[in-house]
């Protein structure tokens, strides 16, 4: 698999996932009073909010001033960063001081946000038009309901992919920390990425290569 920062397969799964999670709607489930039930719930009604301002106004795909806005308001909220970056960095958390921590979440935030934008900007109205409806797995909950994967499925050019979540339950409510496309997690594929920057330059060095890269996408979505 491709290492570098911002995989354009994983860029393609979240833009398939949107794009699908306008018609996702129709499965969703009744309130059970299940917990764990409201983490799948997030899923499907986050995405499918989404989708549909992007459907109402196809433009705003074009328009990445209002694509960052949305993004910002509607997905990474739901999204925790704290939980995310921890397990992005796996043993070298414990070693980084807390101002080298909160740069770290500040870094990864943003890193993850230019996706999201991205994944966003790619969607066309054909997918929007033609994506077959996404297939959500029951649920599986873990460490006493505190976390949860949310599995799903979609049929892309007829061969099934499947693209999982993993949520736990914060004070905030759910939130999502960690996504599994074709078998890697993104924090697995971070992981190794972040391990081989700390080897060569220590948690200066990849806060400061994080920096940099944030501001090449930052520029090019501007372009």
């Amino acid at each position: 698999m491709n290492k570098q920062f911002l995989p354009f397969m994983m860029r393609a799964a979240l833009a398939a996932f949107f794009a699908c999670a306008g018609v996702a709607h129709a499965q969703k489930a009744q309130p059970s009073g299940n917990d764990a039930d409201a983490a799948r719930e997030l899923i499907i009604a986050v995405t499918t909010e989404v989708m549909n301002i992007v459907k109402n106004d196809p433009s705003i795909t074009k328009d990445m001033g209002r694509l960052t806005r949305l993004v910002d308001q509607k997905i990474l909220p739901h999204t925790d960063m704290q939980r995310a970056t921890r397990v992005a960095m796996g043993r070298h958390w414990k070693n980084a001081t807390p101002p080298q921590r909160q740069q770290l979440m500040t870094q990864f935030k943003d890193l993850l946000f230019y996706t999201y934008a991205g994944a966003l900007s790619k969607i066309s109205t054909a997918q929007l038009k033609n994506q077959p409806p996404m297939n959500y797995l029951p649920l599986r909950a873990q460490n006493s309901g505190h976390e949860v994967v949310v599995e799903t499925v979609l049929m892309n050019e007829g061969n099934p992919v499947n693209i999982d979540y993993r949520l736990e339950k914060t004070s905030e409510g759910w939130k999502v920390y960690d996504v599994n496309f074709g078998g890697m997690w993104w924090t697995q594929n971070y992981q190794e990425q972040f391990d081989n920057k700390i080897a060569e330059a220590g948690i200066d060095g990849l806060l400061e290569f994080l920096s940099k890269r944030n501001q090449q996408l930052k520029a090019g979505q501007r372009a």
